[in-house]
């Protein structure tokens, strides 16, 4: 199918509405998981230290090939993230990421190098050492509009699971987004594995998904879960700020230093870099949108908190469950109805909170069934936790270097489960 519009043409508002409404969920039957693991990068002989940019590179130039077919890329602290395939169900989607981090782990191993799954970085202040022109720019333009705390922390201390799941059938669109959202602060609370921050507790259970609220909720904000997503999302893209603009020669970023809709850009009421927006300028644009479930053709759930062993492959095919289980997705529904919203809460209590509890433990109780039977006893586990009121963080030590470390250990196996 051609483009709605010439990558070198100027969009005009029509164009830029149907392009985004267009490519925001893909009809189909839900069958596929895709997941995508960040993990901070540490020195295991200096781990108070960030690893420079130059070691980074170094160290993953060197990666033998993945036998999960994952992707590495790198955020602007260094964290690296492994990107896997979409495969047929949780279960392949967790055993290729885990061969594949073996490998990942194994060759950084060789470079005093370990990874540390956590929702944010412990022991670490927030600092960018990545030069790439997209990250300095995102940087001063979250300074210029009164969330540079934020944004710096979220780009360079934080890590996530995505999990990543097919829109399914196009009559089913509403109820579906609406429960990816509905869900969230239950799984917020029950992936909670951020309690530490730049070397201090925070009071926080995640205190990754409270990084997050802080920064401009029109472009990490969730979308409001009405009855046509494709359409609210295309509003939502519209309205969100542009953030920065791209030379398309030179391939510099320059930050918009003021909270500017991309619709005004479209439309000339704010004119950016001397000219009208295009096609690509608009695909940049939504890669800069960070909303907790992002419609990108099938649905990213961004709200989940990296966790070590046994725990993210737990949260990834308790979250699959969850969605993709017809009788789980209903007693979610039901079980969640209570603390649907409760965003703030959950990052801040946890499973300390009663309500939340309850609902987790209830849409653990139907979600454990579904998990594939490689992955019920990592579900078990967390299940376990939960009813005694926990999540992952609460199993860190308080100390942030001891927290920092033990993140980088691995769990051999099921008889190893807490």
């Amino acid at each position: 199918m051609a483009p709605v519009v010439e990558e070198c043409t100027a969009l005009d508002l029509d164009a830029a509405v149907a392009a985004v409404t267009a490519a925001a969920l893909r009809p189909g039957p839900v069958s596929t998981v895709g997941l995508e693991l960040e993990a901070h990068l540490v020195d295991l002989d200096a781990p108070a230290d960030r690893v420079p940019w130059e070691r980074v590179t170094a160290a993953v130039a060197g990666l033998p090939p993945l036998p999960g077919g994952s992707r590495v890329t790198l955020e602007p602290g260094g964290q690296v993230e492994l990107s896997g395939p979409p495969l047929p169900g949780a279960g392949a989607a967790v055993a290729a990421l885990r061969a594949d981090r073996a490998v990942l782990a194994s060759a950084l191993a060789a470079d005093r190098l370990a990874l540390a799954p956590l929702g944010t970085d412990p022991l670490r202040p927030p600092a960018r050492v990545s030069p790439a022109p997209r990250y300095r720019a995102m940087e001063r333009h979250f300074a210029a509009v009164g969330c540079g705390e934020a944004g710096a922390a979220m780009m360079t201390a934080t890590a996530s699971l995505q999990v990543n799941l097919d829109a399914g059938p196009r009559e089913g669109w509403g109820a579906r987004v609406s429960l990816a959202h509905r869900v969230g602060p239950v799984l917020v609370a029950l992936s909670a594995c951020s309690p530490l921050t730049a070397g201090r507790a925070t009071g926080w259970r995640s205190a990754r998904q409270r990084v997050w609220g802080a920064i401009d909720q029109r472009r990490c904000g969730p979308l409001l879960g009405g009855p046509d997503p494709a359409g609210e999302w295309a509003d939502y893209a519209l309205a969100a700020p542009v953030m920065l603009v791209r030379d398309p020669a030179s391939g510099a970023a320059e930050p918009v230093r003021a909270r500017v809709p991309f619709a005004d850009w479209v439309t000339g009421a704010a004119p950016l870099g001397g000219r009208r927006p295009t096609a690509a300028d608009l695909d940049y644009h939504l890669s800069t949108l960070f909303p907790p479930v992002r419609p990108r053709g099938y649905l990213e759930i961004r709200y989940l908190d990296a966790a070590p062993e046994p725990w993210w492959p737990a949260l990834a095919a308790v979250t699959t469950a969850l969605l993709d289980d017809p009788r789980a997705a209903d007693a979610a529904a039901d079980a969640t109805a209570p603390v649907a919203g409760a965003w703030t809460r959950a990052a801040r209590d946890g499973l300390a909170d009663p309500a939340l509890r309850a609902a987790a433990v209830a849409c653990l109780a139907a979600a454990v069934p579904a998990v594939p039977a490689a992955l019920r006893p990592e579900a078990e586990a967390l299940a376990a936790l939960a009813e005694s009121g926990r999540s992952p963080g609460d199993l860190l030590p308080p100390d942030p270097v001891a927290a920092l470390l033990t993140a980088t250990l691995p769990i051999p196996g099921p008889e190893d489960l807490p």
